[in-house]
């Protein structure tokens, strides 16, 4: 059966906005509101692996019901403003469902054209980045940068094979453990714990599991219960392929996981927030007018947590979130954008700059890296803040 032509934009609407990232509450909220705007009564439900749109004649005497199966999306935020500025043009009755639909496609077939050179790049230096912000070494900020070029290349890889893409999480730790490990023989300053926590830092699914809290809290159970067992297993697979390498290692070499000092001036490992902000986004495909503007979120929301450290992990966190949709309320005035464009930048800078992964890295790498006791608190005071900032900033209530 035919799907009637005033659905097929809402339909399609739907499935860009889960290919591209947005929260299913977010999604449904936003499919809502197109939908009344022009005058269609419809429910919607977005779920990690399908979407279902039902939409009801005026007596409600006759429904049509449409379910697709949809493979989880990936953030994308250039794609997702271009398709919130598509809609808008919609609502405001400057082009029709065809145009918008034609759009959409356009917008896709550009999300298919890769620059391999740049993200590779981004995953390099976003490694590299992240190692000087946990205060390392310059020997450890190398390897990183090489580490996290292979871990690209293995990205790259999974695309052409299923094997790899089942196990790149894990085989991606694994690989990286043994060489950095190798490499320690002839580096003695390699800070090895940190150095493979930055070289997989790219997969780390600190953004994953808090919109999976983000979707439990403003009660999308279904969604949100599944997309935080996702994340927890693709963790467990990071660490599971680490630990794996760390166990090997022995069987051939004498390796010996000491804490290193760091040579690194303080100023310098901050450094690392801006250099990370910068390699994200390419790897979201950021707009050009939007990318000067994601990047002074990110510096602005770790930098309020860093000055109120001394109130404690969750009232700094807290703060730092609500801050995050304040300013985003404001860039998404000025370049109209989503502000879920700037507010996913900002709340990233959140896990990593804290002493969570610190935490993780000692619990899992049995490292004694210092300020890393606590971890199970420092989480979840971490988690807490970054919900209670979004959802006391009104950031649930809004699309």
């Amino acid at each position: 059966m035919k799907t009637p032509k005033q659905y097929q934009f809402i339909i399609q609407l739907g499935r860009a906005l889960h290919i591209y990232g947005v929260p299913s509450y977010k999604i449904q909220i936003y499919l809502s509101e197109v939908a009344q705007t022009k005058g269609i009564r419809g429910s919607f439900m977005d779920t990690p692996t399908w979407i279902n749109y039902v939409f009801y004649s005026e007596d409600e005497d006759e429904s049509y019901n449409h379910i697709e199966c949809v493979s989880p999306g990936g953030l994308n935020l250039g794609a997702l403003s271009r398709a919130v500025e598509i809609t808008d043009q919609v609502l405001a009755d400057k082009i029709d469902f065809d145009e918008a639909s034609l759009m959409l496609r356009l917008v896709y077939k550009q999300t298919q054209k890769v620059n391999h050179l740049i993200l590779s790049l981004a995953f390099a230096l976003g490694a590299a980045s992240f190692n000087l912000l946990m205060g390392t070494n310059w020997i450890s900020c190398l390897v990183a940068f090489f580490m996290g070029m292979l871990v690209y290349g293995l990205t790259y890889l999974s695309n052409k094979s299923k094997f790899i893409n089942n196990t790149l999480e894990a085989l991606a730790a694994f690989v990286v453990t043994i060489i950095i490990g190798l490499l320690s023989l002839w580096l003695p300053t390699l800070n090895i714990p940190l150095t493979i926590l930055s070289a997989i830092i790219i997969f780390i699914p600190g953004l994953a599991i808090t919109t999976a809290l983000e979707e439990i809290t403003y009660k999308s159970l279904v969604s949100g219960s599944a997309k935080l067992f996702d994340a927890s297993i693709s963790l467990f697979k990071q660490f599971f392929g680490t630990i794996l390498g760390l166990s090997v290692l022995p069987l051939f070499i004498d390796i010996n996981i000491e804490p290193v000092v760091s040579n690194l001036p303080k100023w310098i490992s901050h450094s690392g927030i801006p250099l990370l902000a910068i390699c994200l986004l390419p790897i979201f495909q950021v707009r050009r007018k939007d990318m000067i503007y994601g990047v002074m979120t990110s510096i602005i929301s770790y930098s309020v947590t860093v000055l109120l450290a001394s109130t404690g992990i969750l009232i700094s966190t807290f703060i730092g979130s609500i801050t995050v949709v304040l300013v985003s309320n404001l860039f998404a005035r000025i370049t109209q954008s989503p502000r879920h464009v700037f507010i996913t930048q900002g709340i990233i800078m959140l896990v990593p700059g804290s002493k969570a992964f610190i935490g993780i890295s000692t619990f899992f790498l049995s490292t004694p890296i210092e300020n890393a006791s606590n971890l199970g608190s420092q989480i979840a005071y971490i988690l807490m803040g970054i919900i209670g900032g979004l959802l006391f900033s009104g950031s649930f209530n809004t699309k």
